[in-house]
């Protein structure tokens, strides 16, 4: 017979198919078995592994060390076919007292530290269980938990761990898997033992009812959680949110008015020394002006000093430019998607986490019950033959001594099971002294009352609801708050008021010359350039304004529109090159033009006015624009466009028409309005409004010609009223049109 060909198996596959189951398993794989923990432990199956090796290896609280890379070997030879850095990882996570609350394996050795530094090589560091993990696996040799098969069919791994203690929310966890993760902040285990037990007392008890009693987070690494009590109900009633942890800080008073800020503790995961070179790195980049230095000063506390610019910062003020700057803030997400009983992954609101715990620490006791059980009926019976036997004690002994099969003689003659006729046979002739017989009879009376009550229990649904309770109060007397490791890290405070940091305390106060090209080219030279100062512009380009500011300064830019732009200073380009076109930094259209470009002072007046001749008096600040898209202040009738924009520096209001008629009349003349078209300044037959200004009377009107200054102090015919068309202006005025 011939041999079948190799190509006989192949069976033709469609690719999307095969890579669609495939993925599914692997999917599945990674959500059940690795990267999502089990709502009844809150442990994932690496961590679940790691304490069952270590118990197995007999490292209780009370016993020696053992170095980790015998637990790891364990772990990955017996349950856990992964690399032993993963395993090594997160056996040391589960140590660091920094990263989880209540720290699940007592270490000996190097396991990092909060500024992120990593763990000693496995050959070097040495582990044992902490009695919180104790409680965890307390009673797995009593029949509590399923076990089912390891990779390789040799072993027997637990499913799950009795876990009496709420690990899920006490430690948290956080996991990625293939298209969902989660992330659960650690609680304080005596605020969760408070609304478990609440929880047992109200069956139909709320979110709302359960956070009276588990306020928040409880961070390892302590922190203020800065979060109204709205939004904590809200993340904890939905599963999925976010929680705002700042850092603690003090203010410590030093000489001289002076003071310094000092950091006691920053948020959860935060790397102190990631921290501190993001401090240092924004200071070098001058990002935080009200910061002079940084420095690190902590032993096995944390100590980060904070040193202002200068003693007239408000500390709250450089406080909340570094939360905004820093990861002195940072968020932690919240969402709860664990494995429920069922092994199904889903997202859990607070009341569905807890009953999930207690659920199965019901399941747990009813199991426990059960299996004392059988091991006390399983004694009582032994303890029955033997107390036939010692009633008659004569016929047993005989027959132990003449008969060749004392066994089965015995089964017949006591009316005894093979159990009973096995224990008597291997009892010891010591045993039948009169003592043994009365301890037998003691433990037989203490047994059938344990086994009457354990079978009460098990009838008993609200008995059983007492006991575990009783095993919670117990829990939160050994772990809660009135321990040293118990009493709650994280503050919670409400949301914080918001503390306005102005922008001149954000930048460097520096002076600038600002220079913007009849191209709309804008830049920022260092210094106050004087105006001999030639700037080189491109090829058919020209200077068109200039102005001395200063980097804390805000421009205001009046448009041919009719609009306001406001511009900060410090967003201008430097002065090497031609610097940047206007047009990047506002959003001013391609058909219109500036009109002038002067700094924002406050409290000052400003004339406007279209070529139409008409225009008004704004308040600077109601000329103030938010957005790019700037404000619009004036509104043009049509054909005309802005032409005038200068602040008010006197009492009298100058007009001039393209004309050449100039017309004075007094400033109250002019309404106050923060938008619209105006009134009529000078009125017009043919041309339109050139220039306007406002001036002090008794100065005169001054102009220059020629390189000389004149000035023309009797304004007397020049004088009248608003809407007036004027008169010629004084011998010798230029008629280039311009006022200034």
């Amino acid at each position: 017979m011939s041999k079948p060909s190799r190509h006989e198996d192949i069976r033709p596959v469609a690719l999307a198919e095969a890579l669609s189951e495939r993925y599914l398993s692997y999917a599945l794989s990674t959500i059940t078995a690795r990267s999502l923990p089990d709502a009844r432990d809150g442990l994932k199956p690496v961590h679940r592994r790691l304490l069952y090796a270590m118990l197995q290896l007999r490292l209780d609280p009370a016993a020696g060390f053992k170095k980790c890379a015998r637990v790891v070997g364990d772990v990955i030879g017996k349950f856990h076919p992964h690399g032993d850095q993963a395993v090594y990882d997160a056996l040391v996570r589960m140590a660091q007292g920094f990263a989880v609350r209540y720290p699940l394996v007592d270490g000996q050795g190097n396991f990092g530290n909060v500024d992120g530094d990593n763990a000693a090589a496995m050959r070097y560091t040495e582990a044992r269980l902490t009695p919180v993990a104790g409680t965890l696996l307390d009673g797995i040799d009593q029949d509590t938990v399923d076990f089912r098969a390891t990779y390789d069919g040799t072993e027997q791994e637990p499913v799950v761990l009795p876990g009496a203690f709420p690990n899920l929310l006490a430690n948290g966890a956080t996991g990625i898997a293939v298209g969902m993760a989660t992330s659960i902040p650690p609680h304080n285990a005596g605020e969760v033992c408070d609304a478990a037990l609440h929880l047992i007392e109200h069956k139909g008890a709320t979110v709302a009812d359960l956070l009276a009693h588990m306020p928040g987070p409880d961070f390892p690494t302590g922190g203020v959680l800065v979060e109204d009590a709205a939004t904590l109900q809200a993340a904890y009633e939905s599963g999925r949110g976010s929680f705002r942890v700042r850092a603690r800080w003090t203010v410590e008073r030093l000489k001289h008015g002076l003071y310094q800020i000092i950091v006691t503790e920053i948020p959860y995961q935060v790397q102190k020394a990631r921290l501190v070179e993001q401090i240092a790195s924004l200071l070098a980049e001058r990002r935080l002006a009200l910061l002079a230095d940084v420095r690190d000063e902590s032993t096995d506390e944390i100590r980060l000093v904070l040193e202002p610019r200068n003693r007239n910062v408000a500390p709250e003020q450089m406080i909340e430019q570094m939360f905004r700057a820093t990861e002195l803030e940072s968020r932690f997400p919240l969402n709860m998607n664990v494995l429920d009983g069922g092994r199904v992954p889903r997202v859990m609101n607070l009341v569905e986490v807890l009953r999930a715990f207690l659920d199965h620490r019901h399941e747990v006791l009813v199991r426990r019950s059960n299996f004392r059980l059988r091991q006390i009926v399983d004694r009582l019976e032994v303890l029955g033959g033997l107390l036939a036997a010692y009633l008659n004690l004569d016929a047993v002994i005989k027959i132990i001594r003449e008969e060749d099969e004392p066994k089965a003689l015995l089964q017949r003659r006591l009316e005894l099971s093979e159990r009973q006729a096995e224990a008597i046979l291997n009892m010891r002739l010591r045993h039948l002294r009169k003592l043994e017989e009365q301890k037998i009879r003691e433990e037989h009376a203490a047994l059938t009352r344990e086994q009457r009550d354990l079978e009460r229990l098990l009838k008993d649904g609200k008995r059983r609801w007492r006991v575990i309770g009783d095993e919670i109060r117990d829990l939160r007397q050994r772990f809660g708050g009135k321990t040293p490791a118990g009493k709650r890290r994280t503050e919670i405070a409400a949301a914080p008021a918001p503390v306005a940091v102005p922008v001149a305390a954000l930048i460097d106060r520096e002076p600038i010359t600002v220079v913007c090209s009849e191209k709309g080219w804008i830049k920022a030279i260092k210094g106050h350039l004087p105006p001999v100062e030639v700037v080189r512009y491109k090829e058919g380009d020209q200077e068109r304004f200039r102005l001395h500011a200063e980097t804390t300064d805000r421009l205001m830019v009046f448009a041919t529109d009719g609009r306001f732009y406001t511009l900060n200073c410090a967003a201008f380009p430097p002065g090497r090159g031609h610097g940047d076109p206007i047009r990047l930094l506002i959003d001013l259209a391609n058909d219109q033009d500036m009109v002038a470009i002067h700094t924002f002072q406050g409290g000052r007046k400003l004339l406007v006015a279209s070529t139409a001749g008409k225009g008004f008096l704004v308040e600077e600040e109601q000329a103030v624009a938010q957005t790019r898209a700037g404000r619009q202040v004036l509104n043009l009738t049509e054909g005309a466009e802005a032409k005038v924009c200068a602040p008010v520096t006197g009492d009298t209001v100058a007009v001039l028409g393209e004309n050449r008629k100039l017309l004075m009349f007094d400033l109250a003349e002019l309404p106050t309005m923060a938008r619209g078209q105006g009134v009529t300044l000078q009125r017009y037959k043919e041309g339109w409004l050139g220039d306007a200004i406002t001036l002090t009377l008794a100065d005169g009107l001054a102009w220059t010609s020629g390189g000389r200054t004149r000035t023309e102090r009797d304004l007397r015919p020049w004088l009248g009223k608003r809407g007036q068309a004027g008169r010629l202006p004084p011998t010798g005025f230029p008629r280039g049109g311009r006022l200034r």
